[in-house]
């Protein structure tokens, strides 16, 4: 049999297989109602063992596939695979240290202003790039920070802006943009959360000036592990790139030798002239990249990431409408003008005078197997791993404290059917009655 015939004759069994993989009923109050969760169905996996069979593994031809496919979704001229979305932060902020950046370049010292009610791994990279950061408050309902709250924060040494857009709530990244610009501030979109919201009819990700993606099971779409950077800056995309790929200087594709023409004749500061293109390094660099098996799985994936969105909006717009009669107990969450959230979860508050605490609804709600989470680390400048860092805090981080005592989120994914809605509004229902 010819190599193309066994090929396809291999995926037909795998897609059969797969079709035929039963999927659990749900049974109220014994089954498991998850926070998030990987949705996939033949294709992924008929992908995933088509580029097996390539046994390729690094990047390849999916990759490449999977990136364009990425960059026209958003909209914007690069975007590329990395190994997770936490690499995908390090890389993007790491490339503005750049010392081609010149007098731009972050340097150690220099500051960085982000949200103290954040996930770690958007403040973890201006950390280990020795710079500083600036923790900020949030709102309440949407858990951004506002632009005034990034202006009041600017110091003399203020060379960043990093934030996510957490819970996929898009932060004002119109007025933060026009204040980093008047201020000559690079602005990094954390979009690890958040990829399909809008804000004024515009991708999140493509106010700033590079931004992240995380393709986690918990995320829009999933690679498994895996994450991305994308930016319209060719610049920073090429520094972003070396980054990730050891911090060579070279930009040839895996297998691939010699794009730019020049790979034995150029002068590299004080190596030999002519020395290999291939083992120039221009960065302090990672290995970083993903799979190939990874983006294979994620070009099947971003086909369905419409259905994903909308299934997420119709789910976390029901709990929002259900759920408004215990607004005098519950801060729920919020829209903000002009937005148009890719929903990652429901988050609520417990108001100060509810009568009951965040423990004892999330205690009811984890009995009744539906799953919560506490909103990241709550106060970040309250962990244990970042009691001794360099940082700068303004204000009193008042609501950020009260997120860290009371609040935490559901899920909204599209996992959850009708079925699972309904339970837990009735869950809720049922836990107000008791007290």
């Amino acid at each position: 049999m010819q190599q193309q015939e066994l090929r396809q004759k291999i995926l037909d069994l795998v897609r059969d297989f797969q079709r035929n993989r039963e999927i659990p009923k749900f049974v109220p109050g014994k089954t498991i109602v998850p926070y998030a969760g990987r949705i996939f169905d033949e294709e992924e996996v008929v992908n995933a063992v088509d580029a097996s069979l390539d046994f390729w593994l690094t990047a390849g031809r999916f990759t490449r596939n999977f990136e364009a496919d990425l960059a026209e979704t958003i909209g914007v001229d690069e975007a590329f695979l990395v190994n997770s979305g936490s690499s995908a932060n390090l890389v993007a902020f790491s490339a503005l240290t750049s010392a081609q950046l010149t007098d731009r370049r972050v340097l150690p010292g220099d500051e960085v202003i982000t949200p103290a009610a954040a996930f770690p791994t958007t403040v973890n990279p201006v950390i280990q790039n020795r710079a500083v950061p600036v923790f900020i408050d949030v709102q309440l309902g949407t858990y951004v920070p506002t632009a005034e709250a990034i202006a009041e924060a600017i110091g003399p040494r203020t060379k960043a802006v990093m934030i996510a857009h957490t819970m996929a709530v898009p932060f004002d990244a119109v007025g933060v943009r026009d204040i980093c610009s008047r201020n000559g501030l690079w602005l990094i979109e954390d979009c690890c959360d958040a990829l399909m919201s809008k804000l004024n009819g515009r991708h999140v990700g493509t106010f700033g000036d590079i931004a992240t993606l995380s393709f986690y099971p918990a995320h829009h779409i999933t690679t498994g592990e895996g994450g991305g950077v994308f930016t319209n800056d060719r610049q920073l995309a090429r520094i972003a790139c070396s980054f990730r790929d050891w911090g060579r200087d070279c930009y040839c594709s895996g297998g691939q030798n010699n794009s730019c023409g020049k790979r034995f004749s150029q002068q590299f500061g004080t190596l030999p002239f002519g020395y290999d293109h291939k083992y120039v390094y221009s960065h302090i660099g990672y290995n970083l990249k993903a799979t190939d098996i990874q983006a294979a799985i994620g070009c099947a994936q971003l086909k369905k990431l419409g259905r994903f969105v909308t299934a997420r909006r119709t789910n976390w717009s029901f709990l929002r409408q259900a759920l408004s009669r215990y607004e005098d107990r519950l801060i729920l969450p919020e829209t903000p003008e002009n937005s148009e959230p890719a929903y990652f979860s429901f988050v609520i508050t417990i108001r100060q005078d509810a009568g009951f605490s965040r423990n004892e609804i999330t205690a009811y709600l984890e009995k009744a197997k539906i799953e919560t989470r506490n909103l990241f680390c709550g106060n970040l400048v309250r962990q244990p791993a970042y009691t001794d860092i360099e940082s700068r805090v303004v204000g009193d981080l008042r609501n950020t404290d009260f997120i860290m005592n009371n609040t935490f989120f559901i899920g909204v994914y599209p996992g959850l059917s009708s079925k699972h809605i309904d339970y837990i509004v009735d869950t809720f229902e049922k836990f107000m009655k008791s007290r």
